[in-house]
């Protein structure tokens, strides 16, 4: 079992032309974060400057999420109406993958 997360849902249409939605699932979990302490002065100095950036800028921000997708789902409407899950951005769902099976639990 795993956590995902619903990034992103998009319109689109099939090859034939029929309506359906993509549906991209991040893995939800959390990356430890750790603070190494610079031994020299200078590196200190350093890291206390980018610091000092990174919260002035928010496009300095060094982030360690990896955005791969873990499940992509390709639906036609008449699918995602059989599958009887109405997906969310944000939404966190739990995955059951058992006996040839993908279960969706909705995380509350």
């Amino acid at each position: 079992m795993f956590r995902v997360r619903v990034s992103k849902i998009e319109s689109i249409k099939d090859l034939d032309g029929n309506l359906g939605k993509r549906i991209e699932l991040m893995e939800d979990r959390q990356i430890p974060h750790f603070i190494a302490r610079p031994q020299s002065e200078e590196a200190k100095v350093v890291q206390d400057m980018i610091q000092a950036l990174q919260q002035q800028m928010p496009m300095f921000q060094m982030r360690a999420d990896f955005n791969v997708p873990k499940i992509i789902l390709f639906l036609t409407e008449q699918e995602y109406d059989s599958l009887g899950i109405n997906f969310d951005v944000n939404q966190i769902y739990e995955i059951n993958l058992e006996n040839q099976s993908i279960r969706f639990m909705k995380n509350a």
